[in-house]
Order: C-alpha cells, then sequence, then structure tokens
C-alpha cells in the first residue's frame, strides 16, 4: 500500500496531465505560449514595473584592483577547515581565517563537527591538526581553533557595529571544495537571525563558505561568512565579529583529545557501525548516513546476552517517516543479523544476509494501530528457540518462524538518512512491560477524568496517579496530544463550517441573473473572517456614490461622472496601490481595502467598477499579463484604459500592448500578438474575477504552507467554476496531503465522469484504488 506521502506525488502527476487541458475551462484568457511563470507569491496582478525584485547596492566599478589587492594580502591568512570520521575520510568542509600568529584560528563551530579531529590547510599546503578547541558559544555559532605554529599572520578585526548598509565588502573561503575562493558584493542590511547579531551580505554562499572571513575594503575583518538565504542565491549572512572577540578575551580551552570524547559513546558498553552514534542525557542518537549501503549503520551492545529465551527492547524516536531505525540482533558485527524496525508508518522484520539490498530478505511488513509516527515508540523482540515475537508499544505486531540466524550481537540500527534517537536499551530474560496493564489503565484515566479545564489538578489527583509508576506520565502525555489533536480537528471544523456557509451565499450570487460583483467579493473577504458584516460595507460604498453624486449637479454626463470618480477614490479618499506590504492578505479582502484604503491592483479595480456601475458608467475588468485594469467604454466615443492601482492613471493603447508584449520571453509576431491582444482585452467576467482573486489569496498561503486556508480558497474558486480541471486536480492534491481522502476519491469519481482531454485514465483509477486502500486501512 502507498503511504500518502506516494500518493501526494502520484496527484501532483494527476496534476501536470490536466493542466493542457484546464486552460480551456476558465474564463481568463490563456497565457501565449511562453509566457514566464509568476515569481511574486501574491498575485498575478501586479505591474510589471513592479515585479522585479529590487537590486542590492553594488560596489563601484573600480573596485576590481581593490578586490585584487585584498584577495593576495589575505589568502595567507584564510584556511581550509576539515575534520574526519573514524576511518579517516574527510567528513566536513569550510573556512577559517587566523587571529593570532602563534595559532589560533577562527571558524563557525557548525564547520568543526562535534567529537571529530581536525585538521586546517594554508594556501601554500602546509597542513596542521587543530590541538585544542580553544574556545566555542554555540549561541553564536563560533568557534576559536588552537594549531602548533607560529609566526602567522593574523587578519585585522574590524567593529562590526560601523557597517553600514551599502558598503562593498569581499568574502574569501571554501564553496563547493573550491579552495580559496573570492566573492565580492555589499552590505544589505544588519539583522538578527534566531537571536543572533548577523550581517545581510549580497553575496552568494555554498558549502564550504562557513567560517570564512568577511572584509572591508581596509582589509578589516567584520564577520564570519555562514547562511545561505532560502530566497535567493546571491544572498548570505555573516555572525558579526563583534561576537567573536569575547571568546578570544576569555577562551574555555579543550584538548583535542578530550573534545574527541564529547559524547562519544563508551567502548566498554558499544560498538559502532558505519556511522557517528553520540551518548547525551542517557539517549542515544545518530543523524549521518552509514556507510553501508542504503546508509545502514549499527550500534551494537557488548553486554553479555543471556540464554535464549530472552528480550531486547529500547525506545525509539526518528525523522523523517521515510526513515527507519529500531533493534538488531543475531548480529555478526558486520553485515548479517536481524533487524526489527518502522519504516514509512509500517513495521518490519527483515534478515540481512550481505552487504546490498539482493542479500536483504524482508520476512514481515505490517501496519499496526499501536505505532505512533513521529513519537517515541517502544521496540521488543521476544527470541525463542523456534520463533521470534516482534512488539510495538506492548502489542504484537509480527511473529517469525525464521531461524537463519541463532545467535550474535543485539544492538541499534537506522538506515538511510534518518536522524533517530534511543533511550532505555534494554536486554533481559523477560522485561517488564513499558505500558499499563487493563487495571492501571482504568485507574489512570479515572482520575484524568476529574482534572477540570478551568483549574490545575488537585493534590488528590496525583496523589492517585504517583503509584502507578513512570509509565503514568508516558499515558498523561499521550491523553494530552489526543486532546490536542482534537481541539485541533473542531477548530478546523468550525472554519469548514463557516466556509461552507460562506460558499452557499457566493454560490447564491454568482447564479444570479446578474452577478453582484461586490457582495461576492465581500463574501471572499468573509472565508478569513467570519465576523465580518457585508451588508455595513455595500451601505459604505452606496454612501461613497451618495458623496459623489452630491457635487456633480443636475444631470452630469458620463465624462463628468467619471472625473468625479477619479477625484473621490484617489485625490478626495486616497485610494492607492500598496508598494510597501504587496504581499499582504489584507490587500485581498476588499473590506480591508476600504478600510485602509489600499489593495492590490484586482481589489482596487472591484471597487472602482462597483462604484462606476452605481453611477451609472459601464467600467469593466481587463486582465492584462501581471496586471488587473478596467475599461470605461462610454456610450459614444473611445473606451479609455484606467489603472485603478496607480491612482486612476489613463493608459494609452501603447501602453496597453507593452504590458501585453511583457507576457512573452520572445518578441511575438504581429499576428500572434493581434491574436493574444484580443484575448487580453477582452472584459474579464465576474466569475473570472472572483477566481483570480482566490488565487491570489491560495498564492499567499501555499507561500506560508497554510494547507486549509489552500483548500479553502480551492473549494470557494470550485463553487464560482466547477468545470475548472486545474483547481480540482491541485484540490486532489490538497486532499490528499491533508489526509481527508474521502473528498479526495470523490473529486477524482467527478474527474472519472468529466474525462477531461489528456487523462490517462488508468492512472487516475489506480490512483483512486490506492486512496481507498489507504482510507480502509486508517
Amino acid at each position: 500500500m502507498k503511504t500518502l506521502a506516494e500518493l501526494s506525488r502520484l496527484c501532483v502527476f494527476l496534476i501536470s496531465m490536466l493542466l493542457v487541458s484546464a486552460v480551456s475551462a476558465q474564463d481568463t484568457p490563456p497565457l501565449p505560449e511562453g509566457k514566464q511563470t509568476e515569481k511574486n507569491p501574491a498575485t498575478s496582478d501586479k505591474p510589471e514595473a513592479s515585479t522585479k525584485t529590487e537590486p542590492e547596492s553594488a560596489p563601484d566599478e573600480s573596485a576590481p584592483d581593490i578586490v585584487q589587492k585584498l584577495a593576495a594580502e589575505a589568502k595567507q591568512s584564510v584556511v581550509v577547515v576539515t575534520f574526519s570520521g573514524r576511518d579517516g575520510t574527510q567528513l566536513g568542509l569550510g573556512s577559517g581565517f587566523v587571529v593570532s600568529k602563534d595559532g589560533l584560528i577562527a571558524t563557525n563551530l557548525h564547520v568543526i563537527g562535534e567529537a571529530r579531529p581536525i585538521s586546517v590547510q594554508f594556501a601554500d599546503g602546509k597542513k596542521f591538526d587543530v590541538i585544542a578547541v580553544h574556545a566555542t558559544e554555540k549561541a553564536t555559532d563560533l568557534a576559536v581553533l588552537r594549531i602548533n605554529a607560529a609566526n602567522l599572520k593574523p587578519l585585522e578585526l574590524g567593529d562590526s557595529d560601523t557597517l553600514v548598509p551599502g558598503q562593498p565588502v569581499v568574502a574569501i573561503g571554501n564553496p563547493l571544495g573550491f579552495k580559496h575562493s573570492v566573492v565580492s558584493g555589499v552590505v544589505s542590511q544588519k539583522r538578527e537571525i534566531d537571536g543572533k547579531p548577523m550581517i545581510q551580505v549580497a553575496i552568494p554562499i555554498e558549502r564550504g563558505n562557513s567560517g570564512g572571513p568577511l572584509l572591508d575594503h581596509q582589509g578589516r575583518v567584520h564577520g564570519l561568512m555562514t547562511l545561505k538565504s532560502q530566497v535567493t542565491d546571491n544572498l548570505g549572512f555573516a555572525v558579526v565579529i563583534n561576537a567573536l572577540k569575547p571568546l578570544l578575551e576569555k577562551p574555555n580551552p579543550i584538548p583535542i583529545e578530550q573534545w574527541t570524547t564529547i559524547g562519544a559513546l563508551k567502548e566498554r558498553d558499544w560498538k559502532t557501525v558505519g556511522a557517528r552514534w553520540r551518548q547525551r542525557a542517557g539517549r542515544i542518537s545518530v543523524d549521518e548516513a552509514g556507510a553501508g549501503f542504503g546508509g545502514r549503520s549499527l550500534c551494537l551492545s557488548t553486554i553479555e546476552q543471556p540464554e535464549i529465551p530472552f528480550e531486547i527492547e529500547v525506545a525509539v524516536k526518528f525523522s523523517p517517516d521515510s526513515g527507519a531505525a529500531g533493534l538488531v540482533f543475531h548480529s555478526d558485527g558486520r553485515d548479517r543479523h536481524y533487524g526489527f524496525y518502522p519504516s514509512n508508518g509500517r513495521l518490519r522484520l527483515s534478515r540481512f544476509n550481505g552487504p546490498n539490498v539482493e542479500t536483504w530478505q524482508v520476512l514481515a511488513d505490517v501496519e499496526n494501530n499501536a505505532y505512533r509516527p513521529g513519537d517515541w515508540n517502544w521496540l521488543r523482540v521476544r527470541i525463542e528457540k523456534e520463533r521470534l515475537l516482534c512488539y510495538v508499544n506492548d502489542q504484537l505486531a509480527i511473529e517469525s518462524t525464521d531461524t537463519g540466524f541463532r545467535k550474535g550481537a543485539v544492538g541499534l540500527a537506522k538506515f538511510r538518512d534518518t536522524s533517530a534517537e534511543f533511550k532505555q536499551f534494554s536486554v533481559g530474560q523477560k522485561l517488564p512491560s513499558r505500558i499499563p496493564d487493563a487495571k492501571s489503565l482504568e485507574r489512570i484515566l479515572a482520575a484524568i477524568a476529574q482534572v477540570a479545564a478551568d483549574e490545575p489538578a488537585g493534590a488528590d489527583v496525583i496523589e492517585t496517579l504517583a503509584p502507578e509508576g513512570f509509565s503514568t506520565s508516558d499515558v498523561l502525555r499521550r491523553e494530552a496530544a489526543m486532546l490536542e489533536k482534537r481541539a485541533q480537528r473542531l477548530r478546523e471544523l468550525a472554519l469548514a463550517v463557516q466556509a461552507r456557509r460562506v460558499q452557499d451565499e457566493v454560490a447564491d450570487v454568482v447564479k444570479a441573473d446578474t452577478v453582484d460583483l461586490l457582495r461576492a467579493s465581500l463574501l471572499i473577504a468573509k472565508l478569513d473572517n467570519e465576523e465580518l458584516d457585508v451588508d455595513a460595507y455595500l451601505k459604505e460604498v452606496d454612501e461613497m456614490v451618495v458623496s459623489i453624486r452630491a457635487g456633480l449637479g443636475e444631470k452630469p454626463d458620463e465624462a463628468k461622472r467619471l472625473a468625479a470618480l477619479n477625484e473621490f477614490l484617489f485625490t478626495r479618499s486616497g485610494f492607492h496601490g500598496s508598494r510597501t506590504n504587496y504581499y499582504h492578505r489584507s490587500n485581498s479582502y476588499l473590506n480591508e481595502v476600504i478600510d485602509d484604503r489600499e489593495g492590490l491592483p484586482i481589489t482596487l479595480s472591484v471597487l472602482y467598477m462597483e462604484v462606476a456601475r452605481r453611477l451609472g458608467l459601464k467600467v469593466v475588468g481587463v486582465g492584462l499579463p501581471g496586471h488587473f485594469v478596467v475599461r470605461f467604454e462610454p456610450t459614444k466615443g473611445d473606451s479609455q484604459l484606467i489603472d485603478p492601482f496607480d491612482n486612476g492613471r489613463l493608459l494609452t493603447a501603447e501602453e496597453g500592448d507593452a504590458m501585453i508584449r511583457n507576457g512573452f520571453r520572445r518578441p511575438p509576431g504581429e499576428e500572434e500578438f493581434k491574436e493574444v491582444r484580443e484575448m487580453f482585452l477582452k472584459a474579464t467576467t465576474p466569475q473570472a474575477v472572483l477566481v483570480r482573486m482566490l488565487a491570489n489569496l491560495r498564492n499567499i498561503a501555499e507561500r506560508d504552507e497554510d494547507m486549509d486556508s489552500i483548500l479553502r480558497y480551492l473549494s470557494t474558486a470550485l463553487v464560482i467554476d466547477p468545470d475548472n480541471i486545474e483547481n480540482r486536480a491541485m484540490r486532489i492534491e490538497i486532499q490528499v496531503r491533508t489526509q481527508r481522502l474521502k473528498a479526495a476519491i470523490s473529486d477524482i469519481d467527478w474527474m472519472l465522469e468529466k474525462k477531461p482531454e489528456g487523462m490517462d485514465i488508468q492512472r487516475v483509477l489506480q490512483i483512486k484504488a490506492d486512496l481507498e486502500a489507504r482510507r480502509q486501512a486508517m
């Protein structure tokens, strides 16, 4: 049976199959071939001039000579920092620089790993083993290393408080292993990230840059390069040099012999194979891939085993859920052993006969309701003469009569890129249960029932629970987690009920002979704000119209009414396009646009059209590529494009054409342009306007990874345009990702009934079968 992640990927594939045919179901004309994908998460409505990211300030073009001189002088002070694995292979690589002539090297703490031998290499090829970790501070990710060397050339330390945005800087390091690379850029800003003072720089950062110096044009160090931006490749961060100075003044030296023992397992208790296992606060952890096939790594106990029958047990928690970690037994210390472990939400018993997958045999692979993904789980194996009994949280999960191996070491194992923690590993003839028995559980649950929601539990409840043992706390935490999940589900249900009521109202509006675009747009805002009073805002817009009419006099012509509309909205009331906080959801909520007088092109256009309609003017929406505008269509005379986002500016025909042309990556031919120009200048239907507003909100929710909001917006869009194949397919994917499998199957049935062009019917039927099987197993 496929996992939810696999099913979600299949649904993404389904979407890709349907995109070709999806456009034909939409009211908005398709983008021309080659149209660039919108990069802005908020909307497809942002003006072309505003979609471009403002460039960082660039250093003066005369700077290359300065950079070359700096690089030549600093190169002899910059080092490559590496640490080795237990087999001597290089595991880490970063940068550092000399801070004292007698052998001190500054770098990032994360560069040197933990409990590993460290070495540094200079540009001239000289290599030194680190003899001590002179100082460290985890909070600022800084470390100072000592090597046995003299007469080194330290770099001068600057004052990072004096840096200003736009100041040119140079970084030297070893990105992706390219040693002593040099790159120049500028300071973008000084920020605090995760509580650490940082310098944001317009410099690309890659693995290996960390720990390298950030220099001003006078050769002074102002920071240590450390982080790559998750937004763009050409942006990085450096720890301020002023955070390093206290470490130099008050170090905490640790000889390398002691450094390599930090967190290390005691050799008298454990033998590890294939990865670095650590121990802290009684827990054993491992987070790097093992050297064996499939990332396999073992941590074998040296304890003397009892005679068969006996039991082994451990509590394990790991991530991601697609990983694997658990117990091993009957191990030869290398490639041959049994393993009992969770993997992909299931429980597996395997016999490993050798070093690769061809020699591995899965004896059982099952689901068990007692297993708790992402949480601590107790695994226990009872090894008897003729059978193996495998338990999860005291429930029998697997029974096997396999007797391929009959002796060997016991311990722990992990596979793939799993990060795993283990606690309370035990071996014995008969291990006590870690889960309360039925009577104890009954007493615990009865005591829990006495706990009120409005005050802490009394001493009598504590006195009742304390004798039940340490497992009581686990039961209480699980009950709390279940209640929290239930509370979350109830909050989700409240939002869903609210959304359904709003969607029913939207459906009534869009099915009317004349669509009330203003009411429908306010209802979209009500999806996220149950308290929104739609009628109050309708009244406010009517009052705007009354104010405009009051200054018009008798029988004003269309030109005078249009001028009065523009003067009221943009001059007197100050409505304007949002330029400093464009991606905020408020710009897509029409009620907040009315309150704040700031919004997106499409929300300002909706307000403009609806006020114009109440003034007896025909103004329609026009969905240009990347920007929404309106068109005034007078009873007599030529039509006029108007940009409500830009204070009602009148657009020439040439400007409108330029906006359409900007939607192409390559210049279109004249015939091609004429065809798409007609499509883009066509009046946008009210239904298409509403779907586009919902798409803006959905894009913001996707940026925030807010799955419930994404689903709410997609479902509302499908109320307006039920035949939109793309939105239907996207909703299937989100429903699978959020475990709404019944709803996903219902949408797939709709797809199978409609049979949109380009859909692989057999593949969709298989996805439906997988979803139904998964739902039955839940």
